[in-house]
């Protein structure tokens, strides 16, 4: 067994990420043309007639429309391109130091690394909570009781992923799980 592990997390370039960016791209892209071609009494949009389409109120309201999603599906390109969230988790025996290093926006606090002493460490810590939003998530528990999160965000790990992580990484480490009962 090595003495060194190391976890990579993902971060926003997922597929879900881009398809919801191309998706609310083109939707607010429409809105926006049919907005406008409704103001200026002109066929942007080959596919569709906007002529019965009044400026005031319906054009405003879809220009509005149109230019919130364009805005917003150029905040989710952006976290793609600037890969937000994406990082590793160092489990290192042989040093005897634990780093968690993720990106975020650019700017002052655009990474984020953490290093614990292994010796700091109490357990591994494990939520499972199920139902409509279902999370299951590990978690370092250190000896002040501070809880940091390791799992990626997104589609939830299956009930046996997580316990062979859990158990896996407790063993490596030295230490106990809780949560699983």
């Amino acid at each position: 067994m090595s003495n060194i592990k190391k976890d990579i997390i993902i971060g926003s370039r997922r597929l879900s990420n881009y398809w919801w960016a191309t998706i609310i791209f083109i939707g607010g892209l429409g809105f926006f043309l049919v907005g406008i071609s409704s103001y200026l009494q002109i066929k942007l949009i080959p596919f569709t007639d906007s002529s019965q389409l009044v400026f005031f109120p319906q054009g405003i309201i879809m220009t509005f429309y149109g230019t919130i999603g364009i805005l917003v599906s150029c905040f989710l390109w952006l976290t793609i391109l600037w890969n937000v969230g994406a990082g590793y988790n160092e489990f290192n025996n042989e040093k005897g130091l634990i780093t968690i290093f993720r990106q975020g926006f650019p700017g002052k606090n655009r990474v984020l690394k953490l290093e614990y002493a292994i010796k700091e460490i109490q357990a591994i810590k494990v939520n499972i909570n199920d139902g409509i939003s279902p999370k299951r998530e590990i978690y370092l528990k250190t000896k002040d009781l501070r809880e940091i999160p390791l799992t990626n965000v997104g589609q939830p790990l299956l009930l046996s992923e997580v316990e062979e992580q859990a158990s896996y990484l407790a063993k490596f480490l030295g230490v106990v799980i809780e949560g699983l009962d």
